[in-house]
């Protein structure tokens, strides 16, 4: 790691504050209505808080940050795209957001060996806790996996309640790995999260149950 990090854990922390920011807003927006929202501000945050985690987890060595944000990024963008607000971007914007991750992606695979010593081999990071980290951030980037399918059956941007529990699930274990690898960035930008994601999936089941009842 290197001497001098707190730049770089503002970077970090920057991130998390516009993850944090997404889940907020959602989260009231769907407390007003009454049912689960998929609001276009949740994707534009998201975005700009994958963005600066990507290069976080970059500059941290952190493969497993690396790969989690990596896997939803793309979703993310579609989910703008689905909205209707993509379109509504400047040219420049868009690919800079589109390319930004996969040259970030292909100077880290240039040096293949250099590649592995930095990401598998990193005394910070044992192999077993890049692999138990690396499966939280799957997992929990597979929540969007999940509600991209989802969506393009529905034809619209929705985030189910199998959204929020893969969340809860995969949040979990980053937290875990977070404590593990001292890392004050995933801790409360995860930490925030919990009580939004358990507060969606109850109101998606209260939702489901009213739905019932009106038939």
């Amino acid at each position: 790691m290197q001497e001098n990090n707190s730049w770089i854990f503002a970077i970090g922390f920057l991130a998390q504050i516009f993850f944090s920011a997404r889940i907020l807003y959602q989260w009231v927006a769907s407390e007003k209505a009454g049912k689960v929202l998929s609001p276009p501000a949740f994707w534009i945050l998201s975005i700009l808080g994958s963005y600066l985690l990507f290069i976080y987890g970059v500059l941290r060595n952190d493969f497993a940050i690396i790969l989690g944000q990596f896997i939803s990024y793309y979703i993310y963008l579609w989910n703008l795209n689905m909205q209707g607000r993509w379109k509504k971007i400047i040219g420049i914007v868009k690919i800079v957001l589109i390319a930004t991750p996969l040259v970030a992606t292909g100077v880290m695979l240039r040096d293949p060996s250099l590649f592995n010593d930095t990401f598998f081999h990193n005394k910070d990071v044992p192999l077993w806790l890049l692999i138990f980290g690396s499966s939280g951030q799957i997992i929990f980037a597979l929540r969007f996996i999940y509600q991209f399918f989802y969506s393009a059956v529905h034809h619209q941007s929705i985030l189910p309640v199998g959204f929020w529990i893969i969340s809860l699930t995969g949040s979990s274990i980053i937290i875990t790995y977070a404590i593990f690898r001292l890392d004050p960035v995933l801790i409360l930008g995860q930490s925030f999260g919990f009580i939004a994601y358990i507060r969606n999936i109850m109101i998606g089941y209260n939702n489901k149950k009213f739905s019932v009842y009106e038939k």
